[in-house]
């Protein structure tokens, strides 16, 4: 049985090799056809795309994303929603779990500019709580369009510990695409030294978890 697995992953790997190989050889030979009013074209749309590219890093600059930011009240976290394609927020309290989150989310604000990443006191403002119906911290809300798509509860979804490394925080924003794909750059873990989560761990506020949309 493990000769035909392995023969079946091997024939698989040996597909997926020639496709990407069959790829670059039809570019090849498209820019060999190529003349230079083509070229020019293909340079004129490049230098489109990237000036759309950069007037869109502008706007996001304006309102806040690239960087992890502590909002206020209900107020402001309703202002900071308004009009926002995707936007993550961080329910926390001063304890360990929570900074720990904050590492990550620190570094995952400055790579995906695309998310607008947030935090908020959870015991400050009670009325999320109960409207979003948190009960464990941390919690992340993902928000898209202004709409609750799913939350991040505890570390339960990350590996259960708070070793967890960027990476796996990546792929669970990625999953309901609160960001772009992601990458492998982040580094190493930053969370320090491990702590299992039962001691110190998240904490419960509420016994309620069931999605909430703004209205």
């Amino acid at each position: 049985m493990e000769t035909i697995v392995q023969q079946a992953l091997e024939n698989s790997l040996l597909q997926a090799a020639k496709n990407v190989e069959d790829q670059i050889d039809n570019r090849l030979q498209a820019l060999e056809n190529m003349d230079a009013d083509d070229i020019e074209k293909m340079r004129q749309r490049r230098l489109h795309q990237m000036k759309l590219a950069a007037a869109q890093k502008q706007e996001w600059a304006k309102r806040g994303h690239g960087e992890y930011r502590e909002i206020f009240g209900e107020k402001e976290f309703f202002g900071e929603m308004k009009g926002e394609e995707r936007m993550v927020c961080h329910f926390f309290r001063e304890n360990w779990p929570c900074k720990v989150m904050d590492k990550h989310l620190q570094l995952l604000a400055h790579r995906h500019l695309e998310t607008k990443f947030v935090k908020i006191h959870a015991e400050k403002s009670p009325f999320l709580v109960e409207k979003l119906k948190i009960w464990m911290l941390p919690t992340l809300a993902l928000i898209k369009r202004e709409k609750t798509v799913d939350y991040v509860v505890g570390f339960g979804d990350l590996g259960g510990k708070d070793d967890f490394t960027t990476e796996m925080l990546a792929a669970r924003l990625a999953a309901h695409g609160l960001i772009n794909e992601p990458d492998s750059s982040y580094g190493h873990r930053t969370a320090g030294p491990k702590r299992n989560v039962r001691h110190g761990g998240p904490q419960r506020t509420g016994d309620s978890d069931e999605d909430s949309d703004f209205d």
